[in-house]
């Protein structure tokens, strides 16, 4: 059942900001502009942006500052520098001719020093919603997109967690994405009826902090 389809990032992040059960799981979040970028760089160091409409991990790109400057990360080239009216300047060439978000940067965690990411999708069978699968999703090397139309590599969700943080309990880990799940899938129902299908995109970073970084209404 494929159902209501909601293309905007951002009307479905602010749906569940709405509810402080899952407010705190999502990185900071706010409409792209230069300054807000320059802003936000300097709070976190790195952050993604990301079309507002989009999916695969088209037009994402890793910006950072670091001691060498300014920089940014598009597929598998990164470019540096030295201050930031050079690099927004290099960022408006390669940004697709679409509306951006900025998100805070999450170290997510790594195997092998590939960035991992989990997608749980559910879907709704009659009236109540079934999980279908819970899965790692493993950066191709050198990508910092996890994508598997990216060539990312799919993994079992809890073997995922136990290489990437083997200090961590993985199956605590894995309990805690289906709950925050369940609330996620009232919170869209409520404000999104007629929904049949989604995708919810959880990253776990370094320190073991679960974060909800992007929800889809048509999961590939």
């Amino acid at each position: 059942m494929a159902g209501r389809q909601l293309a905007s990032k951002w009307l479905k992040t602010g749906a569940l900001l709405s509810d402080a059960r899952v407010a705190g799981y999502i990185p900071r979040t706010r409409e792209y502009s230069d300054a807000v970028l320059l802003k936000m760089l300097g709070q976190y160091g790195n952050v993604v942006i990301k079309p507002v409409v989009g999916g695969g991990g088209y037009g994402v790109i890793k910006v950072f500052r670091d001691r060498r400057g300014y920089g940014f990360t598009y597929m598998d080239t990164t470019r540096i520098y030295r201050d930031f009216g050079s690099m927004r300047h290099a960022l408006r060439i390669v940004r697709v001719k679409r509306r951006y978000l900025i998100q805070q940067g999450i170290s997510l965690a790594r195997i092998a020093g590939r960035p991992i990411d989990y997608r749980v999708k559910v879907v709704k069978n009659g009236g109540g919603w079934e999980f279908r699968s819970m899965v790692g999703r493993l950066a191709r090397p050198g990508l910092f997109v996890t994508n598997l139309c990216k060539g990312g590599t799919m993994l079992g969700c809890r073997e995922g967690l136990r290489q990437s943080l083997p200090r961590i309990k993985a199956s605590a880990k894995k309990a805690e994405m289906r709950r925050l799940t369940l609330v996620c899938i009232e919170l869209m129902e409520r404000h999104f009826p007629g929904i049949g299908e989604l995708g919810f995109d959880y990253a776990v970073d370094h320190s073991g902090k679960v974060w909800i970084l992007e929800v889809n209404t048509r999961p590939q």
